[in-house]
């Protein structure tokens, strides 16, 4: 018989009175009522669902037409190992595919380089090769099924490859759905994995919103992402406002490459966090969808109802997960995707109990694939659009991350946008106080993380976990050596003089990335003539 788990009780009540705060530290009255709109109007500020300013939802009938994408992020190992995964996710009832790439791959190196020993398929899987794209997608209709790829400086070449594979099949650009996310200001701002400085990276971006937006009408060139920012401890407020601007930041680019912002627009997507406190992350994805709308409108003078639209996909709080009683972070995720779901995202990933340990087992995915399944089948949620919509909380919340979000963006714009204010540290800086304060907060016991500074029990994690052995990266490794022996060299020369020279000249960067991995360039040698051509950021803070 195994020994109890030692419980912890609470503190005492005793102590300071208790201050009333969301997670991002915004003070919470009492108790809301009619006053707390500001004697607005609400159904001019609120409006109705599918219409301008889209607080209650971008489209009419939300849910009741339509369930969210239920997209649970995969990959580990070999292509073929997320291969797998996949096939295993859709026969579950997932709906959307989402790929988790290995930090080699996200930083422009190939399994055999030797700055991606140890790393190879641990965090995500490997691609190096069109024959890896080709291998991940094996058996996978990409004409029916959408597919969405987070990897950010390496993202135009992940993107050619998987153009050049649906060619092989026979599937035009025009028939392929889905979503990469391409949002290399956030990196800077938080996630921290980058090739070149701001400006040339900005340039690719828009090179491919201008390819897809005549090539492949269907596909998001960029999914513009508050989620790493969040996770690198910013309130709510901050996770609208940097993401927000961030938008702001390629819009202006784009139109200035002259494009026409209704007709690339529509196709720009979003990626939030959904955090545990509940009331504040609805209020946060309705605050988000209508200052959009009214940035859109009325600094770029879109016109296109669905350029006005903030399409999102959402992810639970990878931050808010814990090793210490790690089945506590079912509940949590369970919450959190209701709070997404509540606050009108289009597309949805659960995190899994056990990412706090390892990459996710197939059977901890299945629990938070059936979180979702649960939300959207039995919870009754679905029945009625926005339905906390009109709550005094809840507007009274929307309102007030709208405005100071707004606060933050015109602060941004006084200092010359995004990428000035990305070069002067300030919303790395914000966002390094917020996260301060709440693990101060923590530290303290102001701020409650259950089973960690309260309700500790003295147990270990009992669940079987997945493990990536070193003979993956072996294999891998071999692969893409065998790979590159096997090209036309003259072939693949010629090729990456081609993408060199179009990084030169400022040609569109994207049908030459597509010709040079149809020849057998691969993700690394492309990435090598960036660093090259627009050299490697620093960090100011290293400097």
């Amino acid at each position: 018989m195994s020994a109890q788990p030692r419980l912890v009780p609470p503190p005492s009540s005793k102590g300071p009175v208790r201050r009333f705060s969301t997670v991002s530290d915004m003070e919470i009255k009492e108790c809301y009522g009619i006053e707390d709109l500001d004697g607005r109007d609400p159904a001019l500020a609120i409006g109705r669902p599918g219409a301008f300013p889209y607080t209650r939802g971008i489209y009419p009938t939300m849910y009741r037409g339509r369930a969210w994408t239920m997209r649970q992020f995969a990959g580990f190992g070999t292509p073929r190992d997320t291969n797998e995964r996949f096939k295993f996710l859709l026969a579950q009832g997932q709906t959307g595919l989402s790929t988790a790439f290995d930090m080699p791959t996200l930083m422009g190196y190939d399994a055999d380089h030797e700055r991606a020993l140890g790393e190879v398929g641990r965090e995500g899987t490997a691609v190096s090769t069109i024959d890896d794209m080709a291998e991940l997608f094996d058996g996978i209709a990409l004409d029916e099924v959408t597919t969405s790829m987070t990897v950010n400086c390496s993202a135009s070449v992940i993107l050619a490859m998987y153009f050049a594979v649906a060619e092989r099949r026979g599937i035009p650009m025009t028939k392929l759905g889905g979503t990469i996310q391409n949002d290399m200001l956030k990196e800077f701002i938080a996630q921290k994995e980058w090739i070149s400085p701001p400006a040339p990276s900005v340039r690719i971006i828009v090179d491919m919103i201008e390819f897809c937006t005549r090539h492949a009408p269907r596909f998001h060139p960029v999914s513009i992402s508050g989620y790493h920012i969040r996770e690198a401890g910013s309130t709510a407020v901050q996770e609208v406002a940097f993401t927000l601007a961030d938008g702001i930041g390629y819009v202006q680019a784009a139109v200035e490459r002259g494009l026409d912002v209704d007709a690339f627009a529509p196709r720009l997507s979003f990626f939030f966090n959904v955090h545990n406190d509940f009331l504040e992350e609805i209020a946060k994805l309705r605050a988000a969808r209508r200052l959009w709308a009214r940035l859109v409108r009325d600094r770029f003078g879109a016109e296109n109802p669905r350029s006005l639209m903030l399409r999102t996909h959402a992810q639970t709080a990878g931050c808010s997960l814990t090793a210490q009683q790690p089945l506590n972070n079912i509940v949590r995720v369970a919450i959190q995707a209701l709070a997404g779901v509540l606050g009108g995202v289009q597309s949805l990933h659960t995190n899994s109990m056990d990412e706090t340990l390892a990459l996710p087992s197939e059977q901890a995915v299945m629990v938070a694939l059936r979180t979702q399944q649960i939300i959207a089948e039995e919870s009754g949620v679905t029945n009625t659009v926005d339905p906390l919509g009109g709550s005094w909380a809840i507007e009274a919340l929307t309102d007030r991350i709208e405005a100071e979000a707004l606060d933050y963006i015109e602060r941004i714009d006084r200092m010359g946008g995004i990428v000035r204010a990305i070069e002067l540290g300030f919303p790395q800086k914000e966002i390094a106080e917020a996260a301060y304060r709440f693990q101060q907060q923590l530290d303290r016991g102001e701020k409650v993380m259950v089973g960690v500074n309260r309700y500790q029990a003295d147990e270990k994690p009992t669940i079987d976990i997945l493990r990536i052995h070193h003979e993956v990266e072996e294999k891998q490794a071999a692969r893409v050596r065998a790979f590159k022996a096997a090209r036309d060299q003259a072939r693949v020369a010629a090729r990456v003089g081609d993408v060199r020279a179009a990084c030169r000249d400022g040609r569109n960067l994207m049908p030459f990335l597509i010709d040079a991995v149809r020849d057998g360039v691969t993700l690394g040698e492309i990435c090598d003539v960036y660093r090259d051509e627009f050299g490697v950021y620093r960090d100011p803070a290293w400097l």
